[in-house]
């Protein structure tokens, strides 16, 4: 069974970029990729709390660096993409997750909320996988796990810029599933629940909004950063090699109640 489970599931000798990496589910996903064998990097703008990320994935034995960028800048884009090969070599695994969160009622959007949102959620993602997903292809084998939203899929919560931008990815997935799978590269996009995430402070801010939220799941609870680490593994090694180009929810029922 050990061999049979690591021939489904370990990433040894694979390397993995993760956006967004130095918290909530970014982490994660850099935890549990790296637990299975991969090289990790992470990617974050603030250096003390990646040089705490690195430090905490180092304590569980994962090969990790960091690079501080900001997923805004498509200056920081490019130095990403030149950086990153130097660490482990190219890029196998590259998972979208770092997004920001601007959710003002629609009418009270400017247009800086909305340039801001669409060059951290789409754009950067859009670049990262236009560097990446051709060279994967090349080599005949990788994955892209985009990281979306519940505001993939509905409207709620002021979705605004943010909501467009959530549904942007699932269409970026499957147009990099068209482009790269027929030469080994997966692109999936997964849906989380409400995760208690940095990322989602101002909503737990708010009275009463975790209990509602939870009970809107059929699990009966809130996600955590790490309910979203098995389906990333999965989607990340050879077990899940025929799965590509979909969204797939991980949130406790959330998106069917």
């Amino acid at each position: 069974m050990p061999g049979y489970l690591e021939s489904l599931f370990s990433l040894t000798g694979r390397t993995a970029l993760i956006t967004g990496g130095s918290s909530g589910i970014g982490h994660a996903i850099a935890e549990a990729l790296g637990r299975a064998g991969a090289n990790v990097i992470i990617v974050a703008r603030r250096p003390d709390q990646l040089a705490t990320a690195t430090d905490a994935l180092r304590a569980h034995g994962v090969n990790a660096t960091a690079i501080t960028a900001d997923l805004g800048d498509t200056g920081d884009i490019t130095r990403i993409c030149q950086q990153a090969a130097t660490h482990h070599g190219d890029i196998d695994i590259l998972v979208n997750n770092a997004a920001n969160n601007i959710r003002r009622p629609m009418a009270d959007l400017t247009t800086d909320d909305y340039e801001q949102t669409m060059a951290v959620n789409i754009t950067a993602p859009y670049l990262l996988g236009q560097h990446y997903g051709p060279r994967m292809a090349a080599r005949g084998w990788g994955r892209i796990i985009n990281i979306g939203s519940q505001q993939s899929i509905r409207a709620f919560g002021d979705s605004g810029a943010y909501g467009v931008s959530k549904a942007a990815i699932t269409g970026l997935t499957r147009s990099q599933a068209e482009a790269w799978s027929p030469h080994g590269v997966t692109s999936n996009t997964i849906i989380p629940g409400f995760v208690l995430t940095p990322l989602t402070r101002a909503a737990q801010d708010i009275p009463g909004r975790v209990e509602a939220l939870a009970a809107r799941t059929l699990i009966g609870r809130n996600g955590l950063p790490a309910d979203l680490a098995g389906l990333a593994l999965l989607l990340a090694g050879d077990a899940g090699a025929y799965i590509t180009g979909q969204t797939i929810c991980a949130d406790g029922g959330f998106s069917v109640h």
